[in-house]
């Protein structure tokens, strides 16, 4: 396991590995996104991205210029013909998906476009990486709330159940047997020689970083409250989370 990290880790951090590769990211207008589009044009990728509009104004997408570096595609994960078509059009080698409905509260009064958005703009995505010769690596970023939530001390692994109470959660659980499903069904390893398409799953947790102005996130929420002057109202106290940078994940 320590070899594999840190070829893994060698593979993200190393500009000659990523110099002139085509990547191809959903959800690149996003704080996730935005960091992870800035650091690949940094590494000399040719980076296209397919998201919607920022989600929050301001946004570290349009105050950092992100769009300059790359091509920036405004569409929906949920439209499957325009999403294929924006794939097949970049030829990319690398794909990275990270588009979703990543808000737990949101996710409580907007179900539909939760499910909708993290689970079929993911088939979506799995069809258009189906239809795109040329791709080599899939990443699919779903969230360490995919878990069942055993309100335990220690940290979840690999092969503890999927569950998830809220929208959001159950809707990455989900998401993470459609990966499943895939790889099985389509890009099962022990027919590499036939497909060529090495899919993996990455489960981030709770980050931090500059440029989050998304609503129901504690330090920004924080922030806005001591710039104009209100108490700081944290809706869960009693409440305990392991906090990363966000440049931690996307390494």
């Amino acid at each position: 396991m320590g070899q594999r990290q840190g070829a893994v880790e060698a593979m993200a951090m190393n500009p000659a590995f990523w110099r002139g590769k085509r990547v191809f990211l959903t959800g690149h207008t996003g704080f996730k996104g935005s960091w992870l589009s800035l650091w690949l044009q940094q590494l000399g990728a040719d980076v296209t991205g397919y998201a919607l509009e920022a989600p929050s104004q301001p946004s570290l997408f349009e105050s950092a210029g992100v769009a300059a570096g790359m091509s920036s595609i405004i569409g929906d994960v949920r439209d499957g013909a325009a999403l294929r078509e924006a794939m097949m059009k970049a030829r990319p080698e690398i794909v990275i998906h990270m588009a979703a409905q990543a808000l737990v509260r949101y996710s409580y009064a907007n179900p539909v476009e939760t499910y909708a958005t993290n689970v079929m703009g993911l088939v979506n995505f799995f069809e258009a990486v189906r239809n795109t010769p040329g791709v080599k690596a899939v990443v699919n970023v779903t969230s360490d709330k995919c878990y069942e939530n055993k309100e335990w001390a220690w940290g979840y692994r690999e092969n503890e159940a999927f569950g998830g109470y809220d929208p959001y959660s159950n809707s990455k659980a989900c998401a993470e047997l459609v990966t499943a499903g895939y790889r099985s069904s389509f890009f099962h390893p022990d027919k590499y020689a036939e497909h060529g398409v090495a899919l993996a799953s990455g489960r981030a947790g709770n980050v931090i970083g500059g440029g989050d102005w998304a609503e129901d996130r504690l330090i920004p929420d924080m922030v806005r409250a001591i710039a104009a002057g209100k108490p700081v109202r944290i809706r869960s106290p009693h409440a305990i989370r392991p906090w990363q940078h966000v440049l931690e994940p996307l390494s």
